[in-house]
């Protein structure tokens, strides 16, 4: 039985959980092919005009696997942590796909709900083998086993500052001889954004490869603890609600305060509320508290990668350029 899993949203994410889980049952699990042109193609054909740009890309990846797999996993996802809510369209977005594609294989669209508490992502494990017909005791083994391949996961990115693509795509021992072991320039950039944004090498015209060729010094949200970003969220008046928005700026707030970053790259989706609420929170603080310089990158299917490559060129200059000032500044004024 082949089960898969579209290489977007929440795939950079959980895919160490989901690939470690099906394959506990029994399962082959299939990946629709790396975004390219023809899945957004195919993404913006199936995909209602006013979705946002990563929402369409999922439907690209979801065509992709049809004819390949018996079945797609495609979790109605409300709530990833407690007492907060993610957006909206993924909780739709199982329906969104039945009444867009046709010929689809059968979706297991369980309900993903933790807003009450972690400990019902058991409700979500165990309504995932009712639907697969496996025994609970099976289910909750191959549950077991996931979420210790994932806590793995997530452990390598804080501690080797890697992407998830570096640890799935096994370029965990190249990215640390290239990227921290030879820095030339020492700069050190925080890139914020979603992960399905950020991770996708097409949706963001190869931002990561394009900073690690100029060995910049990367950071981003997964590579912070949890801890980290609550202290840097102290900083809010007022607490967020959504979990990704909140992710962004405890993260930014925290090396803002303590000083650890020469410049902020944020990426978003042109269309995202929660995104351009949160870019213009960390943007006025980044720019008039700390004097941080701040680079906003608004993605859309429409996007030229000539104008992405000149805005960026152009930040980096200017980090490089403060940083040659800094370092040749007397130390005694």
């Amino acid at each position: 039985m082949r089960i898969g899993i579209p290489r977007a949203l929440f795939y950079y994410q959980y895919f160490p959980f989901w690939k470690n889980f099906f394959e506990q049952l029994g399962l082959e699990v299939v990946l629709s092919s790396p975004t390219n042109k023809e899945i957004l193609k195919q993404g913006l054909e199936f995909c209602v005009d006013d979705a946002c740009l990563p929402i369409k890309i999922f439907h690209g990846h979801v065509a992709d696997l049809i004819g390949k797999v018996d079945m797609i996993y495609i979790p109605r996802i409300i709530s990833i942590e407690p007492k907060e809510y993610i957006c909206p369209k993924f909780l739709g977005l199982p329906d969104m796909i039945r009444n867009s594609i046709s010929n689809i294989p059968h979706i297991v669209d369980t309900e993903l709900n933790l807003y009450k508490g972690k400990n019902h992502i058991l409700d979500h494990i165990l309504n995932l083998g009712k639907i697969l017909n496996i025994h609970q005791t099976r289910i909750l083994f191959a549950y077991f086993k996931a979420i210790k391949a994932q806590r793995q996961f997530e452990k390598l990115m804080i501690e080797k500052f890697v992407t998830p693509q570096d640890i799935i795509d096994k370029r965990l021992t190249f990215i640390e001889n290239q990227t921290f072991k030879k820095r030339r320039n020492n700069i050190k950039v925080l890139l914020l954004g979603h992960n399905y944004n950020i991770y996708d090498d097409y949706i963001s015209m190869g931002l990561i490869r394009k900073l690690r060729k100029h060995n910049i010094d990367l950071i981003t949200c997964e590579m912070v603890t949890k801890s980290q970003i609550k202290e840097g969220n102290k900083k809010l008046s007022k607490d967020l609600f959504w979990t990704l928005g909140k992710k962004t700026t405890g993260t930014a707030y925290y090396f803002l305060e303590h000083k650890k970053v020469d410049g902020i790259i944020h990426v978003a989706s042109f269309g995202c509320g929660p995104d351009s609420l949160v870019g213009e929170l960390i943007e006025k603080r980044a720019k008039l508290e700390y004097k941080i310089p701040f680079l906003y990158l608004n993605l859309d299917e429409h996007a030229g990668e000539a104008g992405f490559d000149t805005r960026l060129e152009a930040f980096l200059d200017v980090l490089e350029g403060r940083k040659h000032i800094e370092d040749n500044i007397s130390t005694y004024g």
